[in-house]
């Protein structure tokens, strides 16, 4: 019987050897911005003149870049010295509501022991980039919490200024207005990003699970003399009508956008990929790109983009970069040809985490020691599985697991499982504490269901968010294949079929809802815990 068992242990940040760099605008030992070519003395690119760009070779060699083993980048400046990280935390998230009730997106548990902005801050660090800043707006407690906890004190080191900074949304006398965008919310703090004596800023996704080596982003867009470069995935037709799609000429510049195009004007938007490095096979089988919502702009087009040219633009995507290519910048393509998602529905997040089950290869693998997925270190036990039959899985760290069965599913941090239960095809967020027995007791004498997964409870293609109580003989199974409801005050949601259950301090106990094609369940109060939170939501 092929497993999938035991407490992956997640990876925490360790510090980074220090940078060469002793103060700004130094390259090392007796070396200076003004020695490297194409570099002024105060760390600009030297602008090259139309002509003088017509006359010169062209280079392009923005490969796919789908596994960081196969990375090897030249980047002069190095990458720490010289790239400012920008992660944007998102909005409402109101598509991955109910699990955007208490948290931002990029909050949200995944993979039984991370969180989605894990994925692109560790993307930055394996990439050399250890100067981060991640912009937030809604819900941002537990977010500001997780990162300081796993990156706040293990960045910075002697001659490194490493550092991944929250920067909540705040009113100015400026702009008393909240974040209204992605370049809005970058405009209002490019007074302290354009402090920073570096020569790109790399915008990031903090709701994206893929992984990627940003070097070469890098290095593309220097060696192509781009003014922004646009990370570009190849689509399929069937695929390429939910995205936003780039149109390009033969030297992978960017000469048209079009968003979620169909009939006519998607066949329009039909490119030649083999110019940004598929071979020819897969081209014809994915003649579209789609911006991935990942960009390199040098700093000082960023600057006068926002300040200048669009000082009311409020979106990179729809408004800024498509100004940019109309007024003459050069707009570059970088194709990324491997694992991506976008975690911005119920269905993406549940697929991308069952994702991680599959055999012999999973979508996306947290395994890879070249290229790790840094997270909080909570210094768990090792997860505990007594008599139980797990079939490919993925266990969390601390959890206790008693005579039950599991099947094609993920089973978050903290989780407590009891004897008989069946979990399948299903996402168990876990728990952010544990219970004492004292707790366990007075529940017990009360009435109450512990945290955890009670006996004999069958669950099914469900999200169970952390700390649920689901009671004895409980049946969380969508019988009639409902495909949408909305039962907040009973502590579900049903969304492309997939049930989500949201209870924070309620608990599922016996019984059937009174409402056909339902879940059969219903939903009871519970006392609070007094345990002290680990991991708060």
């Amino acid at each position: 019987m092929a497993t999938a068992t035991g407490a992956m242990a997640a990876t925490t940040w360790a510090p980074t050897p220090a940078a060469a760099a002793a103060f700004p605008g130094d390259l090392g030992p007796g070396r200076r911005w003004a020695t490297v070519p194409g570099w002024r003395a105060d760390g600009r690119r030297l602008r090259a003149s139309p002509s003088a760009r017509s006359r010169r070779p062209f280079v392009f060699s923005p490969r796919g870049v789908s596994d960081s083993r196969s990375s090897q980048t030249c980047l002069d400046p190095d990458a720490s010295t010289s790239v400012l990280g920008i992660i944007l935390g998102g909005g409402a998230g109101t598509r991955l509501y109910p699990l955007t009730k208490k948290r931002a997106k990029p909050a949200v548990p995944l993979g039984a022991n991370y969180r989605l902005i894990d994925i692109p801050v560790s993307n930055s660090l394996n990439s050399n980039i250890s100067k981060i800043y991640v912009l937030t707006q809604f819900n941002s407690a537990s977010l500001n919490r997780h990162l300081s906890r796993a990156y706040g004190n293990n960045i910075s080191g002697y001659k490194n200024e490493g550092f991944v900074e929250v920067l909540a949304a705040q009113q100015s006398p400026e702009n008393p207005n909240w974040f209204q965008g992605t370049a809005d919310a970058v405009r209002q703090y490019l007074w302290l990003f354009e402090e920073h004596n570096v020569m790109e800023f790399l915008i990031l996704a903090g709701d994206h699970l893929y992984r990627m080596d940003y070097q070469k982003f890098i290095q593309a867009h220097r060696e192509t003399d781009a003014d922004i470069t646009v990370a570009a995935l190849p689509m399929d037709e069937q695929r390429a009508t939910a995205f936003g799609l780039m149109k390009i000429d033969d030297e992978g510049r960017i000469v048209e956008f079009a968003e979620k195009p169909k009939g006519e004007k998607l066949k329009s938007m039909m490119v030649d990929t083999t110019i940004l490095g598929l071979d020819h096979e897969r081209a014809k089988e994915l003649p579209y790109i789609a911006s991935m919502g990942i960009y390199v702009f040098s700093k000082d087009v960023m600057l006068r983009l926002l300040k200048e040219n669009f000082p009311a633009a409020n979106d990179f995507g729809s408004e800024v970069i498509p100004g940019a290519t109309e007024i003459g910048m050069r707009v570059q393509a970088y194709l990324y040809d491997g694992y991506w998602e976008d975690i911005g529905t119920i269905e993406a997040f549940y697929n991308a985490n069952l994702g991680i089950t599959k055999k012999p290869v999973p979508d996306f693998s947290f395994y890879d020691r070249s290229a790790p997925i840094y997270t909080q270190p909570r210094y768990l036990p090792p997860s505990k599985v007594l008599d139980a039959d797990v079939t490919d899985s993925v266990i969390g760290e601390g959890c206790v697991i008693k005579h039950c069965t599991i099947n094609h599913s993920v089973v978050g941090l903290r989780s407590c499982i009891s004897e008989g239960a069946v979990i399948e095809d299903s996402l168990l967020m876990g728990a952010d504490y544990y219970e004492t027995e004292h707790d366990k007791k007075v529940l017990s004498e009360t009435g109450g269901i512990p945290i955890g997964i009670g006996k004999n409870a069958h669950i099914r293609k469900a999200i169970i968010d952390k700390n649920a109580r689901i009671g004895d003989n409980v049946k969380i199974i969508n019988f009639d294949n409902v495909q949408e409801a909305v039962r907040e005050t009973e502590g579900y949601f049903i969304k492309s079929g997939i049930v989500t259950v949201d209870l924070q301090q309620t608990a599922i106990t016996n019984g059937l809802l009174p409402l056909q094609s339902m879940v059969p369940f219903h939903v009871a109060k519970s006392p609070s815990s007094t345990s002290t939170c680990k991991d708060i939501f």
